[in-house]
């Protein structure tokens, strides 16, 4: 405060400010010859000092330079140059060389402080790469990028690329390691990039498989004593092992890294004592993998290892242990947040946005992973143990279920009690599955949608349609979402022949979920039941996209180009179809149909044959077969298909008289008669029989003709009188039929009438129709038989090779007409499976 001067009242305030130094007069300045003479020069420069500008004299002194300090000059009119103090002392003189002011500069000169009128600046000059360091640090980069890229490779899944790379990169670190010691700078080896080479190229021999290169590559690393923490590698050589199946080699090793490995590091100890248990258990030694298991579930439990050591208890059959090995199970902590987190408050909108953006990443991916991966363990534990820890099976359920509903997985309870339903399946016990399922239908919505379903299911298998539409009614009332629900609802309705209906729950199946492949089978089966045709073959190409490989829709969309008159595309789409079922006898069966029906005989039989050597009893394959060797003139080679086809129809005397048609044909007419006999003897109405029995008598001269003459023409005045009285009470049946109705209805129903006593009489059918000209032109002018006299015989023949021929309709065929719908129930599968 002794420096504050307080201005006393008689002090003037305002004195002093007319004062002021005559340095700064500017009024003067026209009338000082020197400032006048600075002001022409160029940039202000003044001209030397001389005697004759008075007032410029600086004492006999020496002018001032920039390398030295200045003395304070005064002007003309005595003010100090600028830089001087008043007090007499100097301060050192300003450099102005860098402000662009330069005393070489002449008048007119270009203001450039910055020299960009000079141009640009020379590049800089280049390292030269000839020098050994420079080498070396080039060699290291490439060394660096080669296994970056064999990582990539591997990522994207080009494992050759990736070994080749790594392979690369190892030429290019020996290079590196030999350009040091050509240097002297051995010493200066970069260990870790060694190192990162040989165990990169380790483990892309080992996603090649190439092991025993990966195993001698990290033993060159855990050899290598430079190396530090090289040991743990040798988990890398026990899990090859361990794919070798070279047991304990693995467990060897594991155990020296685990040696190696400190206490600090708990996880890594834990999961090599995992593998540990694993490969124990793959050989069989279940006490030594309990113990591992159980001092892990100790330490630090987790659901994989809660699960292995339920399977180990299993396999020796301890009760006791099981149940408490699946109690810790269900009580391992899954560190993963509660669903609740992600429910959005109604009235934070900065909160609504977090959630949302926090709702489907990664993180939460991997907690519903997690969650997943527990539920099935679980589940999978319940339904082994449960027969195993209780004297019933039923009995075990219900433990494990009382043990679930008291933990974290409440919700997996009612799943539980759905498996108990479906094993009552699988032992045959319907009664009991349809109890238990109907115990859901109080429940909360999700549970009593899938009871419901399979309560549907069950109804439709037992053909309870009612019931099963009732069931699947259910179903669609607790989740009208449940695609099974509704398939089941489409396929009762379906059954009651409502196509049209049916198609729209298929499609509202396909809405809820578009991966649905049972909804949209079933809608393209409708859609051809609708003969919709272009619509239905639109679904099974879709579907086909799907699943590859499903004989079901390849046989489908075979059928399909068939019905649309393309057999070149159903042959195409079948010969896809025995490539994923080449043993399939009705597929080969079709095949031969196609083929004949485009006229390549030797293509048609080719396939046939291969049926019925998959399959020899189909009848049709057998007809077919013992056709076309007719056809062909090898009645010998028939011979053997007519005799399987009478073992598996004995009571069809087609066959038989087929068997002695070849005989006869063949010229073997002993082998015929006795044939011709047997068959009498097991059908002695037969009037085809009868008259080839007189034929080859008379011709053959034997005594037996007139017998069996006399017994034809019995058998055919019984057959007249049959005939007669047929025709009689049909006639009088169809006149009170036109006295109730029309003259025409009535014309109709006896065309009808009479059409199908034709059939029945001459035992003939559309099959003959389909035989080929020369079947029915056989030759007999070369038979010895046609001389025979009695011509009324002959008048009367009918040759039973023209009769019961035909192109047989193979079952495929049959099959598809049928368009059976036991095929076609593919969404009627238990949800729980």
């Amino acid at each position: 405060m002794e420096h504050v001067h307080l201005a006393a009242e008689e002090d003037d305030l305002y004195s002093g400010y007319n004062d002021y130094n005559p340095t700064f007069d500017s009024e003067e300045l026209d009338n000082d010859a020197g400032f006048q003479q600075a002001v022409r020069t160029s940039h202000g420069r003044r001209p030397p000092m001389t005697a004759k500008f008075p007032g410029t004299a600086i004492g006999g002194r020496a002018l001032g330079t920039s390398f030295g300090s200045r003395m304070p000059m005064a002007s003309s009119m005595g003010r100090p140059m600028t830089g001087a103090v008043q007090d007499g002392a100097a301060r050192p003189m300003t450099a102005v060389r860098a402000a662009g002011y330069s005393s070489a500069m002449t008048r007119g000169s270009t203001f450039d402080p910055l020299g960009q009128s000079k141009g640009p600046a020379p590049p800089l000059e280049g390292k030269s790469e000839d020098t050994p360091d420079e080498k070396v640090k080039i060699l290291e980069k490439k060394v660096n990028d080669l296994i970056e890229e064999s990582c990539l490779a591997h990522g994207h899944g080009d494992l050759q690329l990736s070994l080749d790379r790594a392979k690369e990169a190892g030429r290019k670190e020996r290079a590196l390691v030999r350009q040091r010691e050509q240097s002297g700078n051995a010493d200066h080896i970069n260990l870790d990039l060694t190192y990162s080479v040989l165990f990169n190229l380790a483990t892309q021999y080992a996603n090649n498989d190439m092991y025993a290169e990966a195993l001698n590559t990290y033993q060159v690393i855990v050899k290598n004593k430079m190396f530090s923490n090289a040991g743990r590698l040798k988990v890398n050589m026990a899990n090859i092992h361990f794919k070798q199946k070279n047991y304990p080699k693995a467990i060897k090793l594991y155990r020296m890294a685990l040696d190696q490995i400190s206490n600090s590091h708990k996880e890594m100890r834990i999961k090599i004592m995992q593998n540990i248990g694993v490969v124990f258990i793959r050989m069989g030694q279940y006490s030594d993998a309990i113990t591992s298991f159980e001092h892990i579930m100790s330490e630090c439990p987790n659901i994989k290892t809660g699960f292995n050591l339920i399977l180990c208890y299993y396999a020796i059959g301890d009760r006791e242990r099981m149940k408490k090995a699946f109690q810790k199970l269900i009580c391992v902590p899954l560190g993963i947040d509660e669903e609740d987190k992600y429910i959005p408050p109604n009235d934070d909108t900065h909160a609504n946005l977090v959630i949302e953006a926090i709702k489907n990443d990664k993180l939460h991916q991997m907690e519903r992973e997690r969650k997943a991966l527990a539920e099935k363990f679980i589940m999978t534990s319940a339904k082994l143990i449960a027969p195993a820890i209780e004297a019933t099976f039923a009995a075990g359920f219900d433990w494990c279920v009382d043990m679930v509903k008291s933990s974290q997985y409440v919700e997996l309870a009612n799943d539980l009690e759905i498996n108990k339903a479906i094993t009552y399946l699988r032992q045959r016990d319907f009664n009991q599955a349809v109890e238990t399922l109907k115990t859901f239908e109080k429940k909360d919505s999700r549970v009593k949608s899938a009871a419901a379903t399979n309560l549907s299911f069950l109804y439709f298998l037992e053909k309870d349609y009612d019931q099963a539409d009732r069931y699947a009614d259910l179903a669609m009332t607790a989740d009208r979402y449940n695609p099974a629900a509704l398939i089941n609802k489409g396929n009762t309705v379906f059954v009651k022949k409502d196509y049209e209906k049916a198609a729209e729950f298929y499609k509202e199946a396909l809405r809820n979920d578009s991966s649905c492949t049972e909804a949209l089978y079933n809608l393209g089966l409708t859609y051809k039941r609708l003969g919709r045709l272009e619509e239905s073959l639109d679904c099974f190409l879709k579907l086909h996209a799907i699943l590859r490989n499903s004989s079901q829709v390849m046989w489908q969309l075979a059928n399909l180009f068939e019905m649309l008159e393309d057999p070149h595309q159903a042959i195409e789409w079948l010969m896809q179809l025995i490539t994923v079922t080449p043993t399939d006898p009705q597929v080969l069966a079709k095949l031969g149909e196609l083929y004949d029906s485009e006229g390549d005989k030797s293509q048609a039989f080719q396939y046939y044959q291969e049926s019925f050597r998959y399959f020899p009893s189909n009848i049709d394959v057998i007809e077919w077969l013992g056709a076309y060797y007719i056809d062909t003139q090898f009645c010998e080679k028939a011979i053997q298909y007519f005799e399987r086809a009478t073992l598996i129809q004995p009571t069809q005397v087609k066959w038989q008289l087929m068997v002695a048609s070849c005989y006869r044909r063949s010229g073997n007419y002993q082998k015929a008669l006795e044939t011709y006999k047997d068959i009498h003897r097991k059908f002695p109405e037969n009037v085809e029989c009868l008259r080839f029995l007189v034929r080859l008598c008379t011709d053959m001269g034997m005594k037996e003709v007139q017998d069996y003459a006399t017994k034809l023409k019995k058998v055919e005045k019984m057959k007249e009188i049959r005939e007669q009285r047929v025709k009689s009470a049909r006639e009088g049946s169809a006149r009170g039929t036109r006295r109730e109705g029309s003259a025409s209805s009535a014309s109709r129903l006896i065309l009808c009438l009479f059409s199908d006593s034709g059939h029945s009489s001459h035992g003939t059918s559309a099959k003959g129709e389909r035989l080929s000209a020369k079947m029915r032109a056989l030759p007999g002018s070369n038979e010895p038989y046609e001389a025979s006299s009695q011509r009324d015989i002959d008048a009367s023949y009918v040759d039973p090779l023209g009769a019961p021929m035909e192109r047989p309709k193979t079952a495929a065929k049959k099959r598809n007409e049928e368009d059976e719908f036991a095929d076609e129930e593919l969404g009627d599968d238990l949800l729980p499976e």
